[in-house]
């Protein structure tokens, strides 16, 4: 209540509401200031099928992940009934499904969202990512990018391309394995929706040090070892030694550098295990970084 309004029989100021009859009360006089006010909070009074109160008043918030955003119903199914009204459900229930996905877009979209679904949950990706993929790839449909490539490969591209927008680490290498198409078709579809949509370099751009946490956590390095490592890739970077570089094998080349001087040595094969590189992609980068760097490794 503003502190300015007063009482109109008693002058005074303090005033109690009323939400069961909609009403402002002085506390003094028992005056009523202002009736039927219109309560803005929640309103509780809403029951289930057994008469239970329950907690809200609405469905499901709309979702970008699911192709109608969740907007459409479902018949549920009543285990009380018997005889041709339970067959007659069932009907209804077959035609509402069908319904739900009533043409060739709807169904592209039904199975794209659920590739995405299996893809996030394979990769362990957030749902902010897994909802950013949903909408790079309503956007190509919208654009017509769709059209002579496979689900598949779009949608993986979509979750490559939101894991480098919104700087996850994931190689296109890690989305090749839990995905039902090649690394190739990947990364085709990859550059053909990052051209049509917009996605620069600049904003696709990921440091190879976003990298480093997750390829150390593989590895079992200590924060020395991966403190180390950020710094040779940060001197890399200032030299220019990263320029057209995988950011994979930059890390993994890195990681075995700082290993070695830290003391936790880790093998060639270890690291580009973890990184999904080859062992002479390490061996290249490891000499590069040491002989532009000038580091001093210890022989081992």
């Amino acid at each position: 209540m503003d502190k300015k309004r007063t009482c109109p029989v008693c002058g005074s100021n303090e005033f109690i509401y009323d939400p069961g009859r909609g009403e402002i009360v002085c506390k003094v006089c028992g005056y009523v200031i202002e009736e039927n006010v219109v309560d803005m909070g929640p309103e509780w009074r809403a029951f289930d099928a057994s008469q239970r109160e329950k907690r809200v008043r609405v469905g499901a918030p709309e979702s970008i992940l699911l192709h109608d955003k969740g907007l459409s119903t479902d018949i549920g199914i009543d285990r009380n009934l018997t005889g041709l009204m339970r067959e007659k459900m069932y009907r209804l229930r077959k035609w509402q499904s069908r319904l739900r996905v009533s043409d060739a877009a709807e169904r592209n979209l039904a199975f794209a969202l659920s590739e995405l679904d299996r893809l996030a949950s394979n990769l362990g990706l957030p749902r902010h990512v897994e909802e950013e993929a949903a909408r790079l790839y309503r956007e190509a449909v919208k654009k017509g990018l769709i059209r002579g490539r496979s689900i598949e490969s779009v949608i993986a591209a979509c979750v490559y391309a939101t894991c480098r927008l919104l700087k996850i680490p994931r190689t296109l290498d890690e989305i090749a394995e839990v995905s039902r198409v090649d690394k190739k078709e990947i990364g085709r579809s990859f550059r053909f929706i990052a051209r049509n949509l917009n996605l620069t370099p600049k904003k696709l751009f990921v440091k190879p040090t976003e990298y480093v946490d997750k390829f150390a956590d593989e590895l079992g390095l200590s924060e020395r070892v991966r403190k180390k490592a950020v710094e040779i890739l940060e001197e890399a970077y200032k030299k220019g030694l990263t320029s057209g570089k995988s950011p994979a094998g930059l890390v993994a080349a890195a990681l075995y550098v700082a290993s070695l001087i830290e003391g936790e040595k880790r093998t060639q094969r270890e690291v580009a295990e973890v990184a999904r590189v080859t062992e002479v992609t390490v061996r290249n980068r490891y000499k590069e970084l040491v002989s532009k760097l000038n580091l001093k490794v210890p022989i081992t």
